[in-house]
C-alpha cells in the first residue's frame, strides 16, 4: 500500500494500520466462497477512531468494509480495499433491567452473549447455528434468525436501539430522546431523505404489498424496505434499515436488545420419513402443533452427520415450554402426531442439536479436496415448500451437482442447500447456469432469495430481480443518501453488475492432511488463547494456503515473507491446546499441523539431546529445578541469560523449584499414583506442601491406598516431546512409562489436568484418571468438609475442558466453597507448557479478560487443576492460584 496512504490513515488512528502480508491475507478468508485481498486491515480502539478512520479512507478514495466474526457465507465481508477490524476491540456486553434488556458491542459472540444472560432466565432472540462463533455485529448486519426465533424475535424484531457511525463521521444513539432533532443538526439531507422515501413507498399501493409479502418470511435480500411502513421518525427508520445492511449504511458500535425469556424446560426428537417430500408434506400439520423448532434433513446431510445410511429424510422436532405439564401435554400430542416419543434428556437433545448445528461444516468438511463448499439459503410460503424441494432436486441433477444436500428451518418455509465446486480453474459457467435457474424456481414459488444469510456479493446482481425496478430505485436512494461517496462496503448488496456473484471466487488450494478439511468457517476462533495477539486456527490454515498459491505461482518475495511472518505469528505462539478441536465441527486440531511444522525445524542435535533427555528425565527436571532455584537467587544473571534467544524468559513472579517425586510402592494399591513432574519444575504456591502431598493426605483421610511406582522421577507425560515435534524421545519417555506402569488393575491417576491427557495418549488402553475425577467419585464422599470458603475464583484448563472434567471440577469447588465463579473471560491461558516461559505475551493476551474479571471481584481464594496454569493466572491477575486439591485438602484437614 502507498505509504501516503498509510500516513494518512494512521494520522487518523495511530497504531491501527497492519499492512503486513500475514495479517492481510489472514483475515481475507472468510466463511464464504469469495476471496479478496485487502491493502490494510484497519484495528481501531473505538467508535470515535471509526468515524476518523471512515472519513480518512473516503478522502482517500478507497471503501471500508467492517470485518468481526466472519462467519457470513455470501461475501460481506471480503473487499480489496480496506478491511475493519471491528472485532477485537469491540466485545462488551452489559445486562440491563435483570437480563430483560441487555447493551451488546459488535464483537461479543452471541454465545457469550447468552452465557451473561442465562443466570437471568434470558437469552437474545436471534439463534442462528453459528452461535458459538458468530458476533453480534454480524447478527445485526445480516438481520439473523435462526432455528426457533422465526421472523418474531429475530434481530429486526428484538432490537431496541443502536448507537451507530455514520459515514460522515457523524455518531447517533437511536435510543436517545432527542435522537431525531440530532440527526436533523447533524444529517439534515438524510433525515429529509428517510421521510421523503418513507412516504414514497407508503403512497405506493404495489409498494407496500410487495414488502408485506417479501417480510411476512424470512427475508434479508436487499435493505429491509419493512423498516419504511413500521417506523414512521427518522432516527427509527434509519436504526431498522441498519439492520440487514450488511455494513453498506453505517457501523453499528453498541445496540441494546429486548431479550426473550430462556424456556426451562425442552423435549426433543428426530422423526424418520421415507422420502424428503413426505417429510416435507407434514409441515403444515406439524406447524399447528407449535414447535419451537422443526429442522429438515434430507439423506446426505443424514450420512455426512453419521446418522444411519438408509435414513432419506428426518425432521428434528422440538417443543420449549416454562410448564412442564404444558411439555407433557405437548410430548403426547407429539406422539399422536409422529408415531415417536420425545427426549428431555440433556446430553441426547444436545447430541441432536450439535449435529445440526455442525451441519454445514460437516458436509462441507467432506467434500472432495480442492473444491469449495456453496451454501444458499431461501424461502417460501410453507405450502410450496416441497414443490421447491423437488424443483432443487431436478436442478442439481439438470446440473450434474452430485451428493447436494438439503436442510433448513422447515417451519419458517426457508431451505438451505450446498454444492460444492471448483473454482480453481476459473471456470464458473456450470454455477451461473444453475444459479439463473434457481433464481427463476424461487421467485417463481413467490420466495426470497436470501432468507438469513444476507444479500452479499452473491445475490446482489438479483435484488432488482425479486423486488422491482421501482423498489430497487428506493434502496438505491438509502444507499445514496446514508454514503454519498459509496465508501461503505463497496460491491455487496446492491449492484449493477449482472456478473458480480462470479468474480472474486475463492480457489481451494490443497496444503495438509491434517487441515484440508476446514471449510474457513471461523467457529474455532473465539476459543483460540492467541486471537488477539498474532493468528488463529482459521488464519494459520489460510495462511499455508495462501504460501502455497504465492509458491505455485512463482511469486518468491510474497512467500518469503509469509514464510518468515509465519514463524512467530502461527508457529511460535500456537499453544497446541486443541481447544480448536472442541469448536471445529470437522474436528481439525491445528496443534497437529504446529507439531510437525516446529518438528521440521528442530536439527538432528537437538533431537538427540531432548532423546538423552527423555533418557535421564529425573537428572535433567531437578537442573531445571536448580536453575530457577539458582534465578531467585542471582536475578540479575537470571535476566541476562533469558535475553538468549531460545530460553525462557525468568521474571520474579516465577516460582523456585519444587520437590523431587519419590517412589512409594504398595500393594494392593486403590490406584497407582504418577505425580506430575511440574511439582519438581514449580515450587508449591506461597510455601504450601503442593498438590501430590494433597492428593496423598485425601486418599487417606478416605482410607484409600497410592502406589507411586519405583523409578517415578524419569517419568513424564511426554507432552515436552509431542508439543516440539519430538518423536524419537516421545517414544522413548513411551516406552519408559510403559515399562513402569505395566498392566494395572486400578486406575492410573495424575494430579494435573494436562499431564492426564498426555498419558490417555502415551498409555492407550490403560485407565487413566485425573487426580479431581478421581478424588470426585472415590474420596470426596468419604471426607468431611471442616472449613468451607464464603467464594472461590476457578479456572478450569483447555485440557480439564477436553478430558470432560467440569462435572467433577465442580463437585469439588461446590464442596469446599458457597460461591463458585468462573469469570467472565475465562479461555485457555495459554500457558502451554513452556510457552509461557518462552513467550509470557502470549499468556498475558490470552488471560486479559479473565483477569480483569477477576480483579473487579471479590474472592476468599482462586484455583485451577494444573501448576502451570496456576503460574499463568497468578501472574496475570496478582491473585495466588492453588491446585483445587490442596483447597480440598486444607477444607478437610481433622
Amino acid at each position: 500500500m502507498h505509504a501516503r496512504l498509510v500516513r494518512a490513515l494512521e494520522n487518523a488512528a495511530p497504531g491501527s494500520v497492519r499492512t503486513r502480508a500475514t495479517d492481510r491475507l489472514g483475515l481475507a478468508h472468510d466463511a464464504s466462497h469469495y476471496l479478496l485481498a485487502p491493502q490494510a486491515v484497519l484495528v481501531p480502539r473505538g467508535a470515535t477512531e471509526v468515524a476518523a478512520l471512515i472519513r480518512a479512507a473516503a478522502a482517500v478514495g478507497l471503501g471500508v468494509t467492517f470485518r468481526s466474526g466472519g462467519t457470513s457465507l455470501s461475501g460481506q465481508a471480503g473487499t480489496d480495499q480496506l478491511l475493519m477490524d471491528v472485532r477485537r476491540h469491540f466485545r462488551q456486553i452489559e445486562v440491563l433491567d435483570g437480563g430483560a434488556r441487555v447493551r451488546v458491542q459488535p464483537g461479543a459472540v452471541l454465545r457469550q452473549v447468552n452465557a451473561r444472560l442465562a443466570p437471568h432466565g434470558r437469552r437474545l432472540g436471534p439463534d442462528p447455528a453459528s452461535e458459538s462463533a458468530c458476533t453480534v455485529g454480524g447478527v445485526i448486519a445480516n438481520n439473523s434468525s435462526g432455528m426457533t426465533c422465526g421472523t418474531h424475535a429475530n434481530t429486526y424484531q428484538t432490537l431496541e436501539s443502536l448507537t451507530l457511525v455514520l459515514a460522515s463521521g457523524t455518531v447517533l444513539d437511536t435510543g436517545a430522546p432527542d435522537a431525531d432533532a440530532v440527526l436533523r443538526h447533524h444529517e439534515p439531507s438524510l433525515a429529509a431523505a428517510l421521510l421523503s422515501l418513507r412516504d414514497r413507498v407508503r403512497g405506493n399501493l404495489d409498494s407496500v404489498r410487495r414488502i408485506e409479502q417479501q417480510f411476512a418470511m424470512k427475508n434479508t435480500m436487499g435493505y429491509g424496505l419493512n423498516s419504511l411502513l413500521d417506523h414512521d421518525s427518522p432516527a427509527q427508520i434509519l436504526a431498522h434499515l441498519l439492520i440487514g445492511s450488511e455494513g453498506t449504511l453505517g457501523f453499528v458500535a453498541s445496540a441494546v436488545f429486548r431479550t426473550v425469556p430462556l424456556a426451562r424446560h425442552a423435549s426433543t426428537g428426530l422423526v424418520v420419513f421415507p422420502t424428503l417430500r413426505e417429510a416435507v408434506a407434514a409441515m403444515p400439520e406439524l406447524v399447528a402443533a407449535g414447535p419451537a423448532a422443526v429442522e429438515l434433513l434430507d439423506a446426505e446431510s443424514l450420512r455426512v452427520s453419521g446418522r444411519s445410511a438408509d435414513m432419506e429424510a428426518a425432521l428434528l422436532v422440538e417443543w420449549q415450554e416454562e410448564d412442564l405439564s404444558l411439555l407433557a401435554e405437548r410430548e403426547a400430542a407429539a406422539h399422536r402426531l409422529l408415531g415417536t416419543s420425545l427426549s428431555r434428556d440433556a446430553a441426547g437433545r444436545a447430541a441432536l442439536w450439535h449435529t445440526r448445528k455442525g451441519l454445514y461444516a460437516a458436509v462441507a468438511g467432506a467434500r472432495p479436496a480442492g473444491t469449495v463448499a456453496l451454501l444458499e439459503d431461501v424461502a417460501v410460503p410453507v405450502p410450496v415448500l416441497a414443490d421447491l424441494c423437488d424443483d432443487l432436486t431436478a436442478l442439481f441433477d439438470r446440473h450434474g451437482y452430485e451428493r447436494s444436500v438439503i436442510f433448513g428451518h422447515a417451519k419458517d418455509g426457508n431451505l438451505h442447500f450446498m454444492l460444492t465446486e471448483r473454482f480453481g480453474d476459473g471456470d464458473s459457467r456450470r454455477y451461473a447456469a444453475f444459479t439463473e435457474d434457481m433464481v427463476d424456481a424461487v421467485l417463481g414459488r413467490g420466495g426470497t432469495l436470501k432468507a438469513e444469510h444476507g444479500t452479499g456479493r452473491v445475490m446482489a446482481p438479483f435484488v432488482r430481480r425479486q423486488y422491482g425496478d421501482e423498489l430497487f430505485d428506493v434502496m438505491v436512494a438509502i444507499k445514496r443518501a446514508c454514503d454519498p461517496a459509496g465508501t461503505l462496503n463497496p460491491g455487496v448488496l446492491l449492484t449493477d453488475d449482472p456478473a458480480a456473484h462470479l468474480k472474486h471466487l475463492k480457489p481451494v488450494v490443497a496444503v495438509e492432511s491434517e487441515v484440508d478439511r476446514c471449510v474457513e468457517c471461523g467457529y474455532c476462533e473465539p476459543v483460540c488463547p492467541s486471537r488477539d495477539l498474532t493468528t488463529t486456527p482459521r488464519q494459520r490454515i489460510v495462511l499455508r494456503r495462501e504460501l502455497a498459491a504465492a509458491t505455485a505461482a512463482g511469486d518468491l518475495p510474497l512467500a518469503e515473507e509469509l514464510a518468515r511472518e509465519y514463524q512467530y505469528d502461527a508457529v511460535d505462539t500456537c499453544a497446541v491446546d486443541g481447544m480448536c478441536a472442541t469448536a471445529c465441527p470437522v474436528l481439525i486440531n491445528t496443534g497437529d499441523l504446529t507439531k510437525r511444522l516446529r518438528a521440521s525445524t528442530v536439527s538432528p542435535a537437538q533431537q538427540r539431546a531432548w532423546g538423552s533427555a527423555a533418557r535421564h528425565w529425573d537428572g535433567v527436571s531437578r537442573a531445571m529445578k536448580l536453575a530457577l532455584n539458582t534465578a531467585a537467587a542471582g536475578p540479575f544473571v537470571a535476566r541476562a541469560a533469558t535475553r538468549l534467544p531460545g530460553l525462557p524468559r525468568w521474571s520474579p513472579d516465577l516460582p523456585r523449584g519444587g520437590a523431587r517425586r519419590r517412589p512409594a510402592p504398595v500393594s494392593s494399591p486403590d490406584a497407582l499414583y504418577l505425580p506430575s513432574c511440574l511439582s519438581t519444575l514449580f515450587a508449591p504456591a506461597d510455601g504450601g506442601a503442593g498438590v501430590p502431598a494433597a492428593v496423598r493426605r485425601l486418599a487417606a483421610r478416605a482410607g484409600l491406598r497410592l502406589s507411586v511406582p519405583a523409578g517415578i522421577g524419569d517419568l513424564c507425560c511426554g507432552t515436552p516431546w509431542s508439543s516440539k515435534g519430538l518423536p524419537d524421545g516421545y517414544e522413548i519417555m513411551r516406552q519408559r512409562v510403559r515399562a513402569a506402569v505395566g498392566d494395572p488393575a486400578v486406575p492410573v491417576i495424575t494430579d494435573a489436568a494436562s499431564c492426564t491427557e498426555g498419558f490417555e495418549r502415551l498409555l492407550p488402553g490403560v485407565p487413566v484418571v485425573d487426580a479431581v475425577a478421581w478424588v470426585a467419585s472415590e474420596v470426596l464422599p468419604r471426607l468431611r468438609v471442616t472449613r468451607r470458603l464464603p467464594s472461590l475464583a476457578l479456572h478450569p484448563t483447555c485440557s480439564s475442558v477436553r478430558l470432560g472434567l467440569d462435572g467433577a471440577i465442580a463437585a469439588v469447588a461446590g464442596a469446599i466453597a458457597d460461591r463458585v465463579d468462573i469469570p467472565e473471560g475465562w479461555q485457555c491461558c495459554a500457558f502451554a507448557g513452556d510457552r509461557g516461559l518462552l513467550h509470557p505475551e502470549l499468556t498475558a493476551s490470552a488471560t486479559r479478560a479473565e483477569a480483569e474479571s477477576v480483579r473487579r471481584g471479590v474472592y476468599a481464594a482462586h484455583a485451577s487443576v494444573n501448576r502451570t496454569c496456576e503460574i499463568g493466572l497468578t501472574r496475570s491477575t496478582g491473585e495466588t492460584y492453588h491446585h483445587l486439591l490442596e483447597l480440598l485438602d486444607q477444607a478437610t484437614e481433622e
